[in-house]
């Protein structure tokens, strides 16, 4: 097995597998066991989560390349790749690249299990779509156990992610459509460690008050204020949706496709933000890294109509879709402001979404409006 200290350019391709933002789990699950469906509530020292405190593994390379050979029967070329929660490596083998995907130890069995799953269950219900294969050990297990956390061989999956792509209203209907397929294929799916705390998880917004201390001045009170309505308002119409796993994190690094044909999708990655939820939810997260502050509705308005003719939505979904997509924005700020307070070193990296999240913010001023033209571009009744 070869190790190479970091992860070559391809011509043409930028092959780069981005499998965890920042703070991808900040999550509220303490280290004992399940009870029911639920993680329960930790107490913990830090207010987004104790995962977060923990650093990724580190097995050396030596080491995870025998275990490739002997589980897999596969060798190659390890190539380290960007994970701040897990220890991750592309694996070229003289018949393909794959994913190695070593799982914080500190996450429980069954959210390995139940990412796993998920993989297993939308290869099989929407083959089509372009998501990451599991591949099973020589003994047909689809994860290996080990001290250092679960490991997992992954399919690679080539192309450029769509952040250093433009963004059109072409690509923004290929957005749309894709997560509308994968929520219908996610609607049956079902497992028990679904129904688990994730910060990131728009339905967990009001959990954002204790970070908002790290928000700048102009900043926080508008997002307190939000905070508040949501509480009193968008949260009861929210129990009121239909429910389900979701993706939930669509965005621009977690998905690629082919520069030379950028509206065809070529990869879905990073289910690690899975949970169940609202199915809203999803398509409000992926909205919110496409709007154009100019005009909002350039990319929302196909991104909307995409999913819902691959997924029909509810006018009550769509009319609470604008007040999601801002609970994302000021989920992203708030976290990112927390983190950057936090670990000052790494605060540029950490911010580096920032203004688009202020910009995307400043730009949905009426979400009524913007509600009327989303139901009317998908052709249901105000």
């Amino acid at each position: 097995m070869t190790i190479t200290p970091g992860v070559p350019e391809r011509a043409g391709w930028a092959c780069r597998y981005i499998l965890t933002k920042t703070l991808n789990h900040v999550n509220a699950y303490s280290a004992g066991p399940l009870h029911g469906n639920l993680y329960p509530a930790a107490q913990m020292s830090y207010p987004a989560g104790n995962l977060l405190s923990l650093p990724p593994p580190q097995v050396p390379q030596q080491a995870l390349g025998q275990l490739v050979t002997t589980h897999w029967g596969l060798t190659g070329t390890l190539h380290p790749l960007t994970s701040e929660r897990d220890q991750n490596h592309r694996l070229d083998t003289a018949n393909g690249s794959y994913t190695l995907k070593l799982a914080n130890p500190a996450e429980p069995a069954q959210l390995t299990d139940f990412q796993t799953q998920a993989l297993l269950h939308t290869a099989h219900q929407a083959p089509n779509l372009p998501t990451p294969r599991v591949i099973p050990t020589r003994d047909g297990h689809a994860i290996l156990p080990t001290p250092d956390g679960a490991l997992r061989l992954l399919t690679w999956l080539p192309g450029t992610p769509l952040a250093h792509l433009p963004r059109t209203p072409a690509l923004a209907a290929s957005i749309g459509a894709a997560l509308g397929q994968l929520d219908a294929a996610l609607a049956q799916f079902h497992h028990p460690a679904a129904n688990h705390h994730l910060l990131w998880d728009i339905q967990n917004t009001p959990d954002l008050t204790p970070l908002t201390e790290a928000l700048p001045g102009d900043l926080k009170p508008r997002i307190t204020t939000f905070l508040t309505r949501f509480t009193t308002q968008i949260a009861p119409a929210l129990a009121q949706l239909p429910r389900q796993v979701i993706h939930g994190d669509f965005n621009p690094h977690n998905l690629l496709a082919d520069p030379s044909h950028p509206e065809t999708l070529t990869g879905i990655l990073d289910f690690g933000d899975m949970t169940l939820s609202y199915r809203i939810c999803d398509l409000a997260v992926a909205a919110s890294y496409l709007i154009d502050p100019a005009d909002p509705t350039a990319l929302l308005t196909p991104l909307t109509r995409a999913y819902h003719q691959a997924n029909p939505l509810t006018p009550q979904e769509l009319r609470l879709l604008p007040d999601l997509i801002t609970a994302r924005l000021a989920t992203t700020l708030t976290i990112s402001a927390w983190r950057a307070a936090r670990y000052p070193d790494n605060a540029p990296y950490i911010l580096r979404n920032a203004p688009t999240s202020r910009a995307g913010l400043d730009a949905l001023t009426d979400p009524t409006a913007l509600a009327t033209q989303l139901l009317a571009a998908c052709g249901t009744p105000t």
